[in-house]
């Protein structure tokens, strides 16, 4: 069948590859592992560009290099959301006899990208531009439009999970739900040095 994936970036970031040595990963070469018999028409990555802080100043240059290795794959396009943070305050999970019972905090939150999938889910079912669309998520926020697309536009869904818990709407509102290993990934990195239009680049350090 004819596959477009939509990746949620964050949820496959902390679910399968976040304090891991294969951060620098292949999506194409992912999904020829784990989509067999299907052809890849168009892979679609939803993120949003992380600030750099005092203990990290290197973190949004590590994410844009990976983007721009992304990039490099004909058949993917990047797609952004953002970052909103404010000053809350919340309660203290373990609080004092005396003295204040919540704390202020700077939270932090992306917005967007999950809107962004869902959108783009639905217009290129309209477009008939896929067969079978596979998300890469453990969002249940997408059961509607997932459920749509499959009872009006009358295409195959599919869930790739990174996270380790199984969200249940998402496994009984697709046609199915896989876990993602380990061993697909290993095998599925980008080599060091890559090549674009802009030159030679080489994968971050520490990655």
């Amino acid at each position: 069948m004819i596959a477009n994936v939509y990746i949620d970036g964050f949820n496959f970031y902390y679910g399968c590859v976040k304090d891991t040595p294969y951060r620098w990963l292949d999506f194409s070469k992912l999904f020829a592992l784990t989509l067999q018999g299907h052809k890849i028409n168009r892979i679609r990555y939803f993120t949003a560009l992380v600030n750099a802080t005092r203990d990290d100043p290197q973190k949004r240059q590590r994410q844009q290099t990976y983007i721009r290795a992304l990039e490099t794959i004909p058949y993917l396009t990047v797609h952004f959301g953002h970052f909103l943070s404010n000053n809350v305050r919340m309660p203290l999970a373990r609080p004092p006899n005396s003295g204040p019972r919540t704390v202020e905090v700077i939270k932090t939150e992306e917005k967007g990208s999950d809107v962004n999938l869902a959108t783009q889910l639905l217009v290129d079912g309209f477009r008939d531009d896929y067969e079978l669309a596979v998300l890469v998520t453990n969002d249940s926020d997408l059961v509607s439009p997932i459920e749509f697309v499959r009872a009006e536009l009358n295409k195959k869904v599919g869930v790739l999970n990174p996270q380790k818990r199984v969200s249940h709407a998402l496994q009984q509102s697709a046609d199915f739900n896989r876990s993602i290993r380990r061993g697909p990934i290993r095998a599925s990195q980008f080599p060091v040095t890559l090549v674009d239009s802009k030159g030679t680049f080489h994968r971050p350090k520490g990655w």
